[in-house]
């Protein structure tokens, strides 16, 4: 409990007690911080650690048995009795500019699938493939995918460098042979060339990560 504190030791107690009952209920590992809260309950504070092996303050629940006798807060329980309620102030990430840092540097850049805003680059071999790249963008962008096509006339292997420079999940080739037979030619970030698939085949694949 903090020095600057409102209410009693009674409720703190209770709010302290039903927060460490819940962290054992759900199997999380826990320390007590002596002497921290806010000014009007007890809180519970995640910490991430990062890739450095650093740790951070995001989330946090505080529950505040104060707030709503101090208001004079009420509700009809089912018994048609008057109760007071007990507040729960919650942040799931804490600030949202610390929590997105905190991702790019722990991530280096190369987020996972589910959290690139570009989740796969279409990259057409030439101005003659241009339109079935466009049928492949719009079929995966319906899936559910954030896609981009790089529409520029450059040479292909500077086209997939700029891509492994973005660190974007996957590159797709498109050319004669991925035309004609409805398929795409693959790569990973990291992993290279993972052959040719045919769409359909590729969009299960991903719906599976």
């Amino acid at each position: 409990m903090p020095k600057d504190h409102i209410g009693d030791l009674k409720d703190w107690e209770i709010a302290t007690n039903s927060l460490m009952e819940a962290m054992q209920e759900a199997g999380f590992k826990y320390k007590i911080n002596e002497g921290d809260g806010a000014f009007y309950g007890p809180k519970i504070d995640f910490h991430l650690k990062d890739c450095l092996g650093r740790t951070w303050q995001c989330g946090t629940i505080q529950l505040d048995f104060q707030l709503p006798e101090r208001f004079e807060l009420e509700y009809v329980g089912d018994d048609g009795e008057k109760h007071r309620p007990i507040m729960i102030h919650r942040v799931a990430l804490g600030s949202i500019e610390r929590f997105i840092g905190i991702l790019i540097e722990h991530f280096a850049g190369a987020f996972p699938f589910w959290l690139s805003p570009v989740q796969i680059m279409i990259l057409p071999v030439s101005e003659r493939f241009k339109e079935y790249a466009k049928e492949v963008e719009i079929k995966l962008s319906e899936s559910g995918f954030r896609v981009k096509t790089d529409q520029r006339s450059e040479k292909l292997g500077y086209k997939i460098r700029q891509a492994q420079m973005q660190k974007i999940p996957y590159t797709l080739v498109i050319g004669e042979k991925e035309q004609e037979t409805n398929s795409i030619s693959v790569r990973k970030y990291q992993d290279g060339d993972k052959g040719t698939l045919k769409l359909d085949e590729f969009i299960k694949h991903l719906k599976n990560i």
